[in-house]
């Protein structure tokens, strides 16, 4: 009989003793705890963004695969592995709509605390890819008019050139949102791609936007930028943030725009399957049984004199409120702010994207199919 392969998975991964119990020997343990001695044994590690993938963890182990189930890729160290043959898999594109929605939902909060119109608006997109695409998709559902910039997208299919601008003019949009991974080096690396230098060209009506990785926009020159809104999800250093940053952010939340139940069931999958494939074994569907219920109907009972934008932040923060997201770290001490970021990361509230959401309405066609396009299910 062969020996039974260890696996050791992050505890924070829903499901995951679920969907990979008939693959080995599952061991549960805290991102952050996985050192060298508990990888010393195990054949397989499935991690989140928590555990450092390097020389050092794996040096002395049996280790030969290593899964993702997030999108970003610095917490690993993948020529190393590549070096030790060690295959890796990272599930990309996993999260890419749960931050679409936060980027959508945090704009229309806005647009009713400074009571503007988001089809007046022009976003600039910089990235395009599988975060990128689906805000530039949902802008468009909105009216927004859509300013796009991604050079590697560009230089890969260059009949899409007459679709994209330069950074600088990307730069000038009402509300700028980046969404590249962080890269240091390369053709287009993305460290400090909003430099300070670009940053001195900020008008103080612009908003600015990063729920893609910290460092992309120089925190040291956005500390000192004067703008209309910042929207704040990822930070250099986390959890350990810039307290000075911090305290300009109208809306600052703890790398938790991803962090939709969708999301992370999509990443689980993703890396179950591959390793699967890897192993010779056949997928199971049982796991499937311990998920939830799709969420009860909701039935909006609003002021049909209110304008459409108005009643559309109603219906979408019933779903999930990046409001409460910031509140649950709010704070003024920044000891306890790094405390409770960790905290409500490893305790986030469970909530379901757009698409699993049923509402009952009646109201005007403009709304309604604004809401269709936005993915819901509409009655």
């Amino acid at each position: 009989m062969p020996k039974l392969k260890t696996i050791i998975i992050d505890d924070a991964i829903p499901f995951a003793k679920e969907m990979f119990n008939h693959l080995g020997n599952i061991q549960l343990i805290p991102g952050k705890a996985i050192d060298a001695n508990i990888a010393k044994t195990a054949d397989a590690l499935i991690i989140r963004s928590r555990t450092q993938i390097n020389e050092a963890l794996l040096a002395d182990s049996s280790v030969s695969f290593v899964g993702s189930t997030v999108v970003g890729l610095d917490h690993v160290d993948q020529d190393y592995l590549k070096s030790k043959a060690i295959h890796f898999y990272s599930a990309q594109g996993c999260n890419s709509n749960s931050v679409a929605e936060y980027i959508i939902t945090c704009l229309l909060i806005l647009a009713e605390k400074h009571s503007f119109d988001l089809t007046n608006k022009t976003i600039g997109i910089i990235g395009v890819g599988h975060v990128g695409s689906l805000v530039l998709k949902k802008a468009k559902a909105l009216g927004m008019t859509c300013i796009l910039n991604d050079p590697p997208k560009v230089q890969q299919h260059p009949e899409l050139s007459s679709e994209y601008t330069d950074l600088e003019t990307c730069l000038k949009a009402d509300i700028v949102t980046v969404h590249t991974p962080l890269t240091v080096d390369g053709d287009f690396p993305t460290s400090n791609l909003i430099s300070e230098q670009h940053l001195l060209n900020i008008k103080p009506n612009q908003i600015l936007i990063n729920a893609a990785r910290g460092g992309i926009i120089n925190e040291q020159a956005w500390c000192k930028t004067q703008t209309l809104a910042n929207i704040i999800d990822c930070w250099e250093n986390e959890p350990e943030i810039n307290e000075t940053l911090y305290n300009t952010a109208t809306i600052a939340t703890p790398h938790i725009a991803g962090h939709s139940l969708d999301a992370k069931i999509a990443g689980t999958e993703m890396v179950y399957h591959t390793l699967c494939m890897l192993w010779h074994i056949e997928p199971k569907t049982e796991w499937k049984q311990a998920l939830p219920k799709e969420p009860e109907p909701y039935k909006f009972n609003g002021n049909l004199n209110q304008q459409s934008q108005s009643k559309l932040l109603k219906i979408i923060q019933h779903t999930h409120n990046p409001i409460d997201d910031d509140l649950a770290i709010r704070s003024k001490n920044i000891h306890s702010l790094h405390k409770k970021y960790e905290d409500y990361r490893r305790n986030f509230p469970v909530y379901r994207e757009w698409k699993h959401h049923t509402v009952i309405l009646n109201t005007e066609e403009k709304i309604t199919n604004t809401l269709i396009k936005l993915d819901f299910n509409v009655k």
